[in-house]
């Protein structure tokens, strides 16, 4: 990578140069030295505000005038006087510097907004929950721009694949990311009164070998509600796996077999039957994720609270 600093041609020392002179990451440390020490007028002042030894600085201007060929100082007893060439990089390292400071300040401020993209990202069929929040969180933040993906992979915080995540089951043991109790969700274990008509209910667990189920396939199995199914129903009982919570809610509801709704899906098909009373053991816990980095910023802490006060909305608290 590299950064053309200067863009004028004119005299220089000995003749005609164009001072296109490249800046690239080894030598980004000698044009800040040349700076400082044309600002300044002495490699000592120069080494105290960069906070490095004078012969650092000595080495530096050494270099960089081999490096294009030119000397930018004259040296004297009372330190050292830009040339034509140094004058000419003292002016653009000032607007660069200038132009450093500014850019400082906008990111400082616009870490102060609420402003800009968001991404969330949450385990598959926690809609219900998540848009409403997202959708008020945006009616208060115009600004914002909300990216929300709900996959069955797992998004890298650290590289910045998002912003805040709601992952289930265990929580997660990444060392950079903050991690923080959200939700705990009910599983009904239910059945539609069609498959009840025509198949009646399991009296108890060792009646399941004579019912038909509908599972989770891929990553969903790896749920609470999904690890019990693997330990409690016998493979061959299973005659639907899906990797959709959709599709494996709309195969209950068709009578296609007996099957886990969550406790916000369950309330919405009220004519469905629960076959089991729910079990401590088939909730699902929900965390709040985000990035050590990230984490404090205005934006994300603002929807890290919109996001708390929709779930005690949610649940009643």
């Amino acid at each position: 990578m590299s950064l053309a600093i200067f863009h004028t041609t004119s005299e220089i020392e000995h003749g005609y140069v164009e001072r296109r002179t490249v800046m690239s990451n080894e030598n980004w440390d000698e044009f800040r030295t040349a700076f400082q020490v044309a600002r300044i007028g002495t490699v000592s002042g120069a080494a105290e505000v960069l906070g490095v030894h004078h012969a650092t600085v000595i080495r530096h201007i050494d270099s960089l005038e081999a490096d294009l060929g030119v000397k930018l100082f004259q040296r004297h007893a009372r330190g050292y006087t830009a040339t034509e060439a140094g004058e000419d990089l003292m002016h653009v390292a000032t607007t660069t510097d200038d132009q450093f400071t500014q850019l400082v300040s906008r990111i400082k401020g616009r870490g102060n907004e609420v402003t800009g993209e968001l991404i969330v990202t949450t385990v598959a069929g926690l809609s219900h929950i998540v848009t409403p929040i997202l959708a008020r969180f945006q009616r208060q933040h115009p600004d914002t721009r909300i990216r929300y993906v709900s996959d069955e992979r797992l998004f890298r915080l650290e590289y910045g694949e998002a912003h805040v995540a709601i992952r289930a089951g265990k929580a997660p043991e990444e060392p950079d990311n903050v991690v923080q109790p959200y939700l705990t969700i009910p599983a009904h274990l239910c059945a539609a009164q069609s498959y009840v008509r025509k198949y009646g209910l399991p009296n108890n667990s060792t009646d399941f070998g004579k019912h038909r189920f509908v599972a989770a396939e891929g990553e969903s199995a790896r749920a609470p509600v999904h690890q019990w199914m693997q330990v409690n129903i016998p493979a061959q009982n299973i005659v639907l796996r899906a990797t959709e919570a959709e599709t494996r809610k709309t195969a209950i509801c068709e009578g296609m077999g007996i099957g886990f709704l969550m406790g916000f899906e369950r309330s919405e098909y009220p004519d469905l039957v629960d076959v089991l009373a729910p079990r401590p053991e088939w909730e699902s816990p929900l965390w709040l994720v985000s990035h050590v980095d990230l984490h404090r910023t205005n934006k994300v802490q603002a929807l890290l609270t919109a996001l708390k006060d929709g779930a005690k909305q949610w649940s009643g608290g």
